[in-house]
């Protein structure tokens, strides 16, 4: 029992561990496509191109990696969960295909390239909306009956889903202006640091507008964060998150190039970790924790063997496409 229930918490780290991975690292080139349409001029829409090319498809390894794992390791809840959030999974989908055709065509015309630029960032906000909505619904709670969702198709589509989902495209927009920040020059950059003035105030809010409705929507939540001795555990949160925003504001009076989207990173992790603190050790909230949702022992043994090899493969890979292309990027020139 002991084995069973540490395995299930470290294949919950990885899922956990691969979703954020996708959400930081895919966030960025999906901000890029929320901001395309405050970027028309042409030079300035091929330099944001260029900066995420090397690695913008890359990115989404980690989203294969998370939605596979959930359904090996937690076959109970993926069961559970995918039959709720059908809808915006289907529309993320949509979104990242759009994005990422239209990230290839867009080179390849001329007469039509404003509706690939068109495409590029719809699918971006499509893909971007899709993903907060869906953790809005989970984090609101499904319905479950027995081992099976038992809502109807249009649950997941509530006042806080909405909230949730507008929250991390703003995020993610952040993320992609504080990016243009730490890989262009001249006038572009900028305007990324005036976007990044107003998308962090925005992402502030936003953080501080679903931490306040949370709370209200399981009692566990309110429980969780601000009963005692939880709070001593939950407190550092916000008193951390306060502490990256000074930074971020300072990196951002100072012109600090390489800050501003660290910072912004670190954001994520600490709004990341609030999730977790509100939803450990369910992984349908309030439904199905993860030692119920979890595979048998020796099916999480024989592929953690398995993510043991391909976790470090991946991230070798992607530090070296990332060191590689590091620098910022020029107008007509690339890389330097």
């Amino acid at each position: 029992m002991i084995g069973a229930i540490d395995l299930a918490t470290v294949w919950a780290f990885i899922i956990a561990f691969a979703v954020f991975v996708y959400i930081v690292m895919d966030g960025f080139d999906l901000g890029l496509g929320i901001l395309f349409p405050l970027f028309p001029a042409k030079a300035d829409r091929d330099v944001i191109m260029n900066s995420v090319a090397p690695v913008w498809d890359g990115n989404e390894t980690w989203l294969v990696l998370g939605g596979g794992g959930l359904m090996a390791a937690f076959p109970l809840a993926y069961a559970v969960l995918m039959p709720a959030l059908y809808t915006p999974m289907i529309a993320m989908l949509i979104g990242l295909i759009f994005r990422g055709v239209a990230f290839e065509f867009r080179w390849r015309t001329t007469r039509e390239r404003n509706r690939w630029d068109l495409a590029f960032a719809g699918g971006s906000w499509l893909a971007a909306l899709a993903q907060g909505i869906a953790l809005g619904a989970i984090l609101q709670g499904v319905h479950v009956a027995g081992r099976h969702y038992s809502g109807g198709w249009w649950d997941w589509l509530t006042p806080f889903s909405v909230l949730t989902g507008v929250a991390l495209a703003v995020g993610y927009a952040l993320l992609g202006a504080t990016w243009l920040v730490l890989k262009t020059e001249g006038q572009l950059r900028d305007k990324a640091y005036r976007l990044s003035w107003v998308l962090l105030f925005a992402m502030l809010t936003a953080i501080g507008v679903v931490s306040i409705a949370t709370p209200f929507l399981q009692i566990q939540y309110a429980q969780r964060w601000f009963t005692w001795p939880n709070v001593i555990f939950t407190a550092p949160v916000p008193l951390a998150v306060a502490a990256v925003a000074v930074l971020l504001l300072r990196s951002l009076a100072n012109k600090l190039d390489s800050q501003p989207f660290l910072l912004s990173l670190a954001l994520f992790v600490l709004s990341y970790a609030g999730l977790g603190m509100s939803m450990y050790p369910y992984i349908v909230p309030q439904s199905i924790t993860i030692w119920q949702a979890a595979a048998p022992e020796n099916s999480q043994l024989f592929m953690l063997a398995g993510v043991a090899v391909l976790i470090p493969l991946i991230l070798a890979y992607t530090a070296f496409a990332y060191w590689v292309f590091r620098g910022k990027v020029l107008a007509g020139s690339g890389y330097h």
